[in-house]
């Protein structure tokens, strides 16, 4: 987990670096040019970190209940808690976000698709492939019953 000094700087330096980092996020132009400036400044756990905390939004927001959401994204239900407690009482950034986005793509068959290929894979595997067959026929469920993910 990402960590914090203990050394804590003084809040006008603080205000200032957090300023400039929402700046570097403003100024970026194209996919390509976001996608190197996320490689450059989070490492790959921390980029997996904070996709499925919007991955987590999308799937409370489509109504899907703690523990499918824990089982689909392999996160804990502490963390999909802390997620809802954002969407509930936060300023609203998780669901405008994800609205643009939805409208943008369609962003549902995007998810389900590569829930069902990445879960097929080891399902059609003869040994130690029912937990993935689980997974997978839990993915149908909730495509047949919300009609989406």
């Amino acid at each position: 987990m990402p960590q914090v000094s203990k050394y804590p700087v003084s809040s006008d330096i603080a205000e200032r670096i957090f300023d400039i980092f929402i700046k570097s996020f403003i100024n970026l132009r194209d996919k390509n040019e976001t996608d190197d400036f996320i490689s450059d400044l989070f490492s790959p756990t921390e980029k997996i970190m904070l996709a499925k905390r919007i991955a987590i939004a999308f799937l409370l927001l489509k109504d899907f209940q703690y523990r499918e959401i824990s089982k689909i994204l392999r996160v804990s239900v502490t963390t999909v808690a802390s997620v809802n407690l954002s969407l509930k009482h936060g300023k609203g950034s998780y669901k405008k976000i994800l609205d643009k986005i939805m409208k943008e793509e369609k962003l549902e068959a995007l998810f389900m698709e590569s829930a069902e290929k990445l879960i097929s894979i080891p399902a059609g595997a003869t040994k130690g492939a029912g937990v993935y067959r689980y997974l997978r026929n839990e993915i149908k469920k909730s495509t047949s019953k919300k009609g989406s993910f």
